[in-house]
């Protein structure tokens, strides 16, 4: 490689890796505890629920109990299960009746107990694990900036990627096992920053290029909207299979009755290892009323096996059928591969627990190399103000990422001792707290002291969450083991151990000295 392309490649890398150093971590630390986002949920709640992706739920009794708040005649209800809990997200639009008082016009979204069918705002059931899984996108921030600003820090997270790629692509082999502790600091942030990105590199790859289009898909496909389909978005999403077909409303009472739950288990009996996710009831309780059941295959069965029956109840046919075993196509699989591989939800714990480590090895890459970029600047020929303001940025990027361990440690505890803890609340507790742990570690200017702070006090705390758990719950972690309530189990020996190897890190960081030049 000739000096001028080697300048290009690393000015960019390093430029694109400052300028996004931050949020790229809030991202990767945030996203890294989203892979316990179910577990997370249930944890705080108490509960403990079948590790299924399928609905728990029965229908009829469940409608039955909406229709008593809401009139259900002529509305489009949807009814799916975001993640693993105890509650289905129910989804219900206006009623389609011309005659029908306002109120009932009116869209609704609410979560449903499986069990009491006892529903839930979106405010009222918000958790811990919603919140981390949403700040990982910085959707806390207004839409969409938020989600603009995620998606091209991913993207420019890409282009740093690729240019470190080929910076190292020479030496990709031979660096990766060189680690020189006992050299100069600048050697040793390099060498930890090389060999741990380098083992990263599929993981941040996959994630870089998932998350830019997720949150930035819409411009990416704005183009293709304007100068193919006219500027009309629903054919485009018609064609790409996102909208459900849409049956006429005839405003006529049905005349048969129906059972839900019997046309859910006659689609789930046409094919084995079939699990249902998703119920949309068109026109409820209309002579055009129709049903389309969705779900998917396991994972272990097939990666990517998506399949629907579509019931017309007027005379319970089968209008339409996808099958999940042979009629997965490019799209199918271009679909939903991206999403599979982002969220990790095929491969159990095992592989969660790997993305975790892979997530937070992410996060020490990226201060390695803001590190790096400290050293680099911090030479005796520069200007003594510029290399302060140098040492100022660093310290206040330290002081962002390094404190969200013990906050978010914090966090666990408040929403245990506090629970339900609303969403404003949690909103104060963890960004109030995050504010003024990062505003003093600014003013205490000592980058090491921050290290060893953030790490000593989130070892403790997350000590401090399972004792929590037990006193407020009564589920101590033994108790849970035994009586089978895995997730509320797992997150508290994952905070054992997680505390158990910072409290070890924190106490076995020693200061790099300067060595003495003789004379």
């Amino acid at each position: 490689m000739n000096n001028r392309h080697y300048n290009i490649y690393f000015h960019t890398h390093t430029v694109s890796g400052i300028v996004i150093s931050v949020v790229l971590f809030v991202i990767f630390f945030a996203g890294s505890f989203s892979f316990f986002r179910d577990e997370i949920i249930n944890w705080e709640r108490s509960e403990s629920t079948a590790i299924t992706r399928e609905i728990q739920l029965d229908y009829n009794k469940a409608l039955e109990n909406i229709d008593k708040e809401y009139i259900l005649h002529g509305r489009n209800i949807t009814i799916s299960k975001p993640s693993i809990e105890n509650r289905a997200a129910v989804y219900m639009e206006g009623s389609k009746d011309t005659l029908a008082p306002a109120k009932q016009k009116e869209g609704s979204f609410f979560y449903l107990d499986n069990k009491k069918f006892k529903s839930y705002t979106y405010e009222e059931s918000y958790s811990l694990g919603e919140f981390l899984y949403r700040l990982h996108f910085l959707a806390q921030i207004p839409y969409p900036v938020g989600y603009y600003l995620s998606g091209f820090t991913a993207l420019f997270f890409l282009f740093a990627i690729v240019t470190g790629l080929l910076l190292h692509w020479k030496k990709i082999v031979s660096n990766f096992y060189v680690f020189r502790p006992k050299e100069k600091l600048k050697t040793l942030w390099t060498d930890a920053h090389t060999a741990l990105g380098m083992i990263g590199l599929p993981f941040q790859f996959v994630y870089a290029v998932t998350g830019a289009f997720f949150m930035i898909k819409l411009l990416i496909v704005a183009p293709a909207v304007m100068a193919l389909y006219k500027g009309d978005e629903n054919k485009l999403y018609k064609e790409l299979e996102y909208n459900d077909p849409d049956y006429k409303f005839e405003n006529k009472k049905l005349a048969t009755p129906f059972n839900i739950n019997q046309l859910v288990s006659k689609a789930k009996s046409n094919w084995s290892d079939f699990e249902i996710t998703r119920v949309f009831i068109q026109n409820y309780g209309d002579a055009n009323m129709h049903v389309l059941v969705e779900g998917e295959l396991l994972s272990d069965k097939k990666f990517t096996g998506i399949g629907k029956v579509i019931y017309r109840i007027a005379d319970g046919k089968e209008i339409a059928r996808k099958n999940p075993v042979t009629q997965n196509g490019y799209l199918d699989i271009v679909k939903n591969v991206l999403y599979r591989i982002h969220f990790g939800d095929y491969g159990g714990y095992a592989l969660k627990i790997v993305s975790f480590i892979l997530g937070i090895i992410t996060c020490f890459v990226i201060i390695s190399g803001v590190m790096i970029w400290l050293i680099a600047r911090q030479k005796n020929n520069l200007p003594e103000k510029k290399r302060r303001f140098n040492a100022a940025v660093v310290r206040i990027y330290l002081a962002i990422c390094l404190s969200m361990y013990p906050i978010t440690a914090l966090a666990f505890i408040g929403t245990k001792i506090f629970y339900p803890l609303s969403q404003s609340n949690l909103f104060s507790l963890y960004f109030g707290g995050w504010l003024l742990l990062t505003i003093f570690f600014i003013i205490k200017k000592n980058d090491a002291f921050t290290n060893k702070f953030c790490l000593i006090s989130g070892s403790i705390l997350g000590f401090l969450i399972p004792i929590t758990n037990g006193i407020f719950s009564g589920n101590w972690f033994w108790t849970s083991f035994m009586e089978h309530k895995i997730q509320i189990f797992f997150i508290d020996v994952f905070w054992i151990a997680l505390a158990s190897i910072t409290l070890y890190t924190a106490y076995h960081l020693k200061p790099k000295k300067k060595s003495l030049k003789t004379t």
